[in-house]
């Protein structure tokens, strides 16, 4: 018998908006806590996001490098992005980024994994895609800006991501999350066995 998260949600008695951002914000909470006092939880709230983890047919990794001030690193990750729009079909979204990203295109999608960022403080939800039969896209690449400018790309095989991220040398969060999730599905029932592309996704329901 196997384990799951629930849905719960504790009484809020009241909810301010300190700040609103041009993507996320920040909401503070008082919550009922079980033995009836009340406590604040300030958290970021967020649109949500999408990764894909693209694997060629040498058992590469399509990844890119990108310099994050927050953390002031340049850190090797998966392409990703936000779901702009609400409802947005996360697989439209993912397949966006990929094209934007990394100029490349797919035949095969599957969903790899649905994360929390970090829900102590956040309330990001992340769907990690899985794309095969990776393929250039042919005419004009994206017009990037920003962090992007400087973007590098690199594929790097799945077994030497594993070991790195071991290492403690990778710390994005999709990466990690994606790298191991291939790792462990290729040593269990394989990619295929891999829910659909179009798997519900309650954290960010969307429209078929």
């Amino acid at each position: 018998m196997g384990i799951k998260d629930t849905p719960a949600e504790w009484q809020v008695t009241a909810t301010t908006i300190p700040f609103t951002g041009n993507k996320t914000g920040v909401r503070t909470d008082t919550v009922v806590m079980p033995d009836g006092s009340t406590a604040t939880r300030d958290y970021q709230t967020h649109p949500g996001s999408v990764a894909v983890l693209a694997l060629d047919d040498e058992n590469r990794v399509l990844v890119v490098n990108q310099y994050r001030h927050p953390v002031r690193q340049r850190l090797w990750e998966i392409p990703a992005g936000l779901l702009d729009v609400p409802g947005e079909n996360p697989l439209h979204a993912a397949q966006r980024e990929l094209y934007e990203e990394a100029h490349v295109k797919a035949e095969d999608w599957r969903v790899l994994a649905d994360v929390y960022t970090s829900p102590g403080g956040c309330d990001e939800a992340v769907r990690i895609f899985l794309a095969r039969g990776i393929a250039d896209v042919e005419g004009d690449r994206f017009a990037v800006e920003h962090e992007e400018l400087d973007m590098e790309q690199a594929r790097v095989p799945l077994p030497e991501l594993v070991r790195d991220v071991l290492a403690g040398e990778l710390h994005n969060n999709c990466l990690v999350v994606g790298v191991l999730s291939v790792a462990a599905a290729l040593a269990g029932d394989g990619l295929d066995a891999l829910r659909p592309a179009d798997a519900p996704w309650p954290a960010r329901p969307f429209e078929a």
